[in-house]
């Protein structure tokens, strides 16, 4: 009866017991996490997140959305979670059946719903353990004494940098899309190699024309680093210096009186573009704002907040962005992104078609700190400024101020609302006939000539008898012009069944058609030849009475052969449109005769630069132009209709505009791919040198044909050389390719630009970049995206195997 007794007591014990102790689960605080440990978002705290021993910061599945997950690294608060580093970030969130491990490789992979493993964290050797640090720093350890980092967060920041981290030299910030999406936004902070720590619009060429703050730190062959202390101090160092104090950007002890170990800083470029330092106060949970960059928060000082065709304005202290007239939202929901037209755009052809199809909108108080196509200094009056952008069809916007007239293109960019009063600038929109002004602000149409203000009864009639004379010339002009318009439309219609469907092009384009004769005379007969290809030569030329320079090139090989290549490029460039792609503004065909239209390109072919011994590039002109150049082969590959295959990517076929901005031309060999393609068979294409090596192999050919020839190039750019030069004094110099991996193996990227100082990282990442577009096989080879990634520093380069030069 006693053994019954104490069973019965026993079990009644445990029942007592073993709820409590489930309820007092807790995510444990790690000082070291073993190689073998594992996160699950769907599982108890403790096995979702690694914690810093203090708890203040965790390591592991941040959920975004609904049901989504992160993987990040957060500031833990009583009030909300901060996020201050995302891995992967622009990939889509994980689900709920996602899993993170820790191996012993040094490797923390992230395997998805669909089973799927991708890399979160690459030390790229062996890992004894991992350890959340309570500065907010997650680490990896090479030895069991925790010694020897050989990764950490702080090395590889997203939009945030805390206390005792630093950007360095090259490095960059990129802010989240909003508030609670945390991929990639759309600005960054960089802290440049000539010492300037900037703030950019993403997507844009990094000039002055595109900053819209910086810090003025420039310096000759300096390694400059923006420094974040745990005291709130924010400085910019010289590193080459013994970390000699360059600039004090703000400093938190100066505006607050707290505790400094119950305070964490963090320097966040947020998502609305402002780069800001906050205080996160420890005992309450609350954060507060300390500074900003830019220092002023009302004057809309942020470029690109407002997408294209839109501007930012003010509102109860709040900057929201408008339409401008004649343009409506994209998305209602996210007025950030941009406008679009609010009516159909008519193709111009000339003057007349601006006086008929559209108006000029007048818009108080709006201006733009981008830079016009167009700028005249002795335009006499607002009102032949306006006229002038009226019957111009590169015109969508006018400037008039202090006798000064610039013209705009679309897109229309960096547009705020201006209230100081001693503005005199004077803005017109060009907006079509048919467009619904429905605007808030009490935009007013232009018209020609300005209404005469009277009040006496002789003016009255003068007004009366001119506006009789004037409605009678009118309706004779009218009269006229609709009785020419229809002779031309008839001698055009004969011409079209002379003529055929010009290869079938009218059904797929929207450029302007020239005329033989039109383009004839805009190039003075062919006068100025500027360069020479297979198919013909490209001849400089004028529009709108000189205003407009264009480039000719004329087809000369009029067999199946060019009038393929013709088709081939209207084709393909017709249908893009991309600020790194040369523009098609037209074509010609008539009978035997092809020609086409392009932008003109003031200073020349990249070749041309990188070769011509007149002028070297600088570094950054450098890293600039492969940048823009990767953009606009990603551009090609992705971001089209179609897929475009360029085949012929190469120094000589990247044009330099007047700002020397680098723009892809020649699209003659270009192949489309459909929907449904990855490859396609076609005969060999391209220049000797930058060929892919399965052109040789008689097999399909891809995108990755593109990359190969894109590698190539990119050292020809890094060095300033041929990729096949004889006239080196080494042998070992005279492939580029194969040289450029032995010196990199070697730790030694310097030797290939002996003659200049640069940054050996920056460098070295380029280099690998190049050597993994120019790999064998084309499935090792990059996407162009991910090139563009490397080359932005967004995503880590593994060391790439050794290329095979024989190819090259």
């Amino acid at each position: 009866m006693g053994a019954y007794i104490a069973t019965i007591t026993f079990l009644l014990f445990m029942s007592l017991s073993l709820p409590n102790t489930v309820a007092q689960t807790k995510p444990q605080l790690l000082e070291r996490i073993a190689p073998g440990s594992s996160l699950s978002p769907h599982s108890s705290d403790y096995n979702s997140m690694w914690i810093s021993p203090s708890g203040l910061f965790a390591f592991g599945f941040y959920p975004q959305g609904n049901n989504g997950f992160v993987v990040g690294i957060w500031l833990i608060g009583k009030i909300n979670n901060t996020l201050v580093w995302t891995a992967n970030r622009d990939d889509p969130p994980v689900t709920s059946t996602a899993k993170l491990q820790f191996t012993v490789n040094g490797t923390i992979i992230l395997t998805d719903q669909q089973g799927q493993g991708k890399l979160i964290v690459n030390a790229n050797t062996r890992a004894s353990s991992a350890s959340m640090l309570d500065s907010g720093n997650f680490v990896l350890y090479s030895d069991n004494n925790n010694s020897r980092i050989i990764w950490q967060s702080f090395d590889h920041p997203t939009d945030t940098l805390l206390g005792s981290q630093s950007l360095p030299c090259g490095g960059q910030l990129s802010s989240s899309l909003s508030e609670t999406n945390y991929s990639t936004g759309r600005f960054h902070l960089n802290m440049q190699v000539d010492g300037n720590l900037v703030l950019y619009p993403a997507y844009t060429t990094e000039t002055v024309w595109d900053a819209y703050w910086a810090s003025d730190t420039n310096g000759v062959n300096v390694k400059y680093h923006l420094y974040l202390n745990n005291t709130g101090l924010l400085q910019i160092l010289n590193r080459s210096r013994d970390y000699d104090l360059i600039k004090t950007l703000i400093h938190a002890e100066e505006n607050q009186n707290t505790g400094r170990h119950q305070t964490v800083y963090r320097a966040t470029l947020d998502f609305d573009g402002f780069f800001r330092l906050h205080a996160h106060y420890v005992n309450n949970g609350s954060d507060k704002i300390i500074a900003g960059f830019p220092t002023s928060s009302r004057t809309c000082a942020v470029k690109g907040f407002c997408g294209f065709n839109s501007y930012c304005t003010f509102d109860d202290n709040k900057q929201f962005c408008k339409c401008l007239s004649g343009y409506k939202f994209i998305d209602e929901n996210e007025k950030t992104l941009g406008c679009e037209r609010n009516y159909s755009k008519v193709e111009c052809r000339g003057d007349k078609d601006g006086l008929t199809f559209y108006n000029m909108v007048l818009m108080n108080n709006i201006v733009w700190k981008d830079h016009p196509y167009f700028k005249d200094d002795k335009m006499p009056t607002e009102e032949a400024c306006s006229l002038a952008c009226l019957v111009d069809c590169n015109c969508w916007a006018a400037k008039y101020e202090s006798g000064s007239c610039t013209k705009q293109g679309l897109p229309l960019r960096y547009v705020k609302r201006t209230y100081e009063a001693y503005d005199s600038t004077t803005t017109f929109i060009k907006v079509g006939n048919n467009s619904i002004q429905n605007s808030e602000e009490h935009e007013n149409p232009y018209a020609f000539p300005l209404p005469i203000k009277s009040t006496s009864n002789k003016a009255i009639v003068h007004i009366i008898v001119v506006t009789l004379v004037l409605s009678i010339v009118l309706c004779s002009g009218m009269f006229i012009s609709i009785h020419y318009m229809y002779k031309i439309r008839v001698l055009k219609y004969k011409r079209l069944t002379e003529t055929g469907n010009f290869g079938g092009l009218n059904e797929d384009l929207a450029l302007r058609r020239f005329t033989y004769n039109e383009l004839r005379r805009a190039t003075n007969h062919f006068k100025e030849e500027l360069g020479k290809g297979a198919f013909g030569k490209v001849y400089k030329g004028a529009l709108n009475k000189g205003n407009r320079l264009i480039a000719v090139k004329r087809l000369e090989k009029l067999v199946e052969e060019g009038e393929r290549e013709f088709q081939a490029e209207v084709r393909a460039i017709g249908k893009t449109h991309h600020r790194n792609l040369v523009r098609l503004l037209g074509f010609c065909s008539e009978g035997s005769k092809r020609l086409l239209v392009y932008e003109y390109m003031s200073n020349g072919s990249l070749g041309k630069l990188l070769f011509g011994g007149q002028r070297r590039p600088g570094w950054d002109e450098r890293v600039r132009i492969a940048l823009d150049i990767a953009r606009g082969i990603s551009y090609l590959h992705g971001e089209c209709e179609a897929s475009i295959i360029h085949c012929d990517i190469k120094p000589q076929n990247i044009l330099m505009d007047e700002f020397w901005t680098a723009k892809i031309s020649d699209f003659g060999l270009a192949k489309l791919l459909m929907p449904d393609q990855t490859r396609t068979f076609t005969v060999i294409r391209g220049t000797r040198g930058y060929m892919a090596p399965e052109w040789n192999k008689n097999t399909p050919i891809s995108l990755k044909a593109d990359v190969y020839s894109y590698g190539i190039m990119l050292l020809e750019i890094l060095c300033c050389r041929r990729n096949l030069d004889v006239n080196v004094l080494e042998p070992e110099e005279i492939l580029l390719s194969g040289w450029a991996y032995k010196c990199f193996t070697a730790g030694e990227v310097n030797k290939l630009v002996p003659w200049e100082v640069i940054d050996n990282n920056i460098m070295e990442n380029m280099v690998m970049a190049a050597l993994w577009c120019i790999q064998d096989d084309p499935f090792l080879r990059p996407t162009m995206k991910g090139v563009v990634l490397m080359l932005e520093g967004v995503t880590d380069i593994a060391i790439p195997p050794c290329p095979n030069p024989n190819h090259a």
